[in-house]
């Protein structure tokens, strides 16, 4: 593959009525050493930058390739970009998903007019299915990362981002199988050989991480992250090769940093992402990458998140940054003491969410109990501050 970038240009061409030009937000508190920008890809028609890739590379098809209709393989959301744009092109599409895929970015793969197929197993289990159906039934694959039209496509958001803010230092890119990635890093670099691009994967789904880090391709047996849409159990050659010539570093965040970032993005800016969008926000609330002063593009990759499960990212993301806080305290069983803690609470100003109140059985004092409190809290130091008052009123934080 050589990438050549009037082909990014020509995709942005190509792209100007069926994506949006997502605009920079400025993000001042999501770093506050840094000058953050967000650039909102989950406020795309399908909710992700994957339908620059697709629309792109589908649009480059033959017209024989065409009739024969287009076959892909997704957790979610390159199903819907694929799905959208072969609709748009009067195109039939097949979609293999993962059978763990959110049901919210199924059901939305089928509005866009897919047929789906879903698959047991994982993504990549979806991708070797789909590259047997595309064998059987003559389809045209579209990958969703791998192939060079897919990576100029995605290599768009670069030449907007450059467009909009000519002096960024740096953008900080999610990777699953790494096609965003490799697109706006060799687009940046080649418009702007000084700028710094930060890749950004899940600690339970390193592949390009571990991959780039020793030198060659690896696969690893296993993924499990709630970033769905970047658990890829092995990186593409092309994109290793551009990641590993263009990207200037590759770091991990865990869940509770990824559950952070999403909820940092819902208090600060209203915004929806996803687990894979949000990783990219995680690297540079927690100072991953070194970007204190620098202008920095985090790139909110997609916004497709199973509401089923936002309650309890959410309530993780609360845990991780002080905003709640669960105590459990040692007591004797005698009236008044409930009271006496909760004056203590009060007087620090935070609000009791819930109260259970249990019998020690196994305490060392026969009259024991235990208080188990969930408080709502402003950060760690003001969680600080009320266990230090309860263990000098006397009361026995387990």
């Amino acid at each position: 593959m050589s990438l050549n970038l009037n082909n990014f240009y020509r995709a942005r061409y190509v792209l100007k009525d069926v994506v949006h030009e997502t605009a920079l937000v400025k993000a001042p508190n999501i770093n506050p050493e840094a000058d953050i920008y967000l650039k909102p890809e989950n406020l795309q028609l399908t909710g992700s930058f994957k339908l620059r890739g697709s629309g792109y590379m589908i649009s480059c098809l033959s017209d024989e390739e065409k009739a024969r209709g287009v076959i892909a393989c997704s957790a979610g959301n390159h199903a819907q970009g694929v799905a959208l744009a072969a609709t748009k092109y009067g195109i039939k599409s097949l979609i293999c998903l993962p059978d763990g895929a959110p049901i919210s970015k199924v059901e939305a793969t089928k509005r866009y007019g897919a047929d789906v197929c879903m698959v047991k197993g994982v993504y990549d289990d979806a991708y070797k299915k789909a590259l047997e159906l595309r064998d059987e039934m003559g389809y045209t694959f579209v990958h969703p990362f791998d192939d060079e039209n897919v990576i100029a496509g995605q290599g768009t958001i670069a030449l907007e981002i450059l467009d909009e803010l000519g002096d960024c230092d740096a953008i900080i890119v999610p990777i699953g199988g790494g096609g965003l990635c490799a697109g706006i890093a060799f687009a940046a670099k080649c418009l702007k050989p000084d700028i710094k691009i930060y890749g950004v994967q899940a600690e339970g789904a390193a592949s390009m991480y571990n991959s780039v880090r020793d030198g060659k391709i690896e696969r690893l047996p296993a993924v499990s992250t709630i970033a769905d849409g970047i658990a890829v159990k092995e990186p593409g050659e092309n994109t290793f090769r551009i990641c590993s010539e263009y990207v200037d570093d590759i770091v991990t965040v865990s869940e509770d940093e990824i559950s952070a970032a999403i909820l940092a993005l819902i208090e600060q800016h209203k915004m929806i992402a996803e687990g894979a969008g949000a990783v990219s926000v995680a690297a540079a609330m927690f100072n991953k990458v070194p970007i204190k002063g620098k202008k920095t593009v985090c790139v909110v990759s997609g916004g497709n998140i199973d509401v089923t499960i936002l309650s309890r990212i959410i309530s993780r993301g609360l845990l991780t940054t002080g905003k709640t806080a669960n105590l459990c305290i040692e007591l004797i069983d005698k009236p008044g003491q409930l009271m006496e803690v909760s004056a203590i609470i009060a007087k620090y100003g935070a609000n009791v969410i819930s109260v259970q109140h249990e019998r020690a059985g196994e305490s060392k004092d026969i009259n024991g109990c235990y208080l188990k409190i969930v408080l709502e809290t402003r950060n760690f130091e003001h969680i600080n501050t009320i266990t230090h008052a309860l263990k000098d009123a006397g009361y026995t934080l387990i």
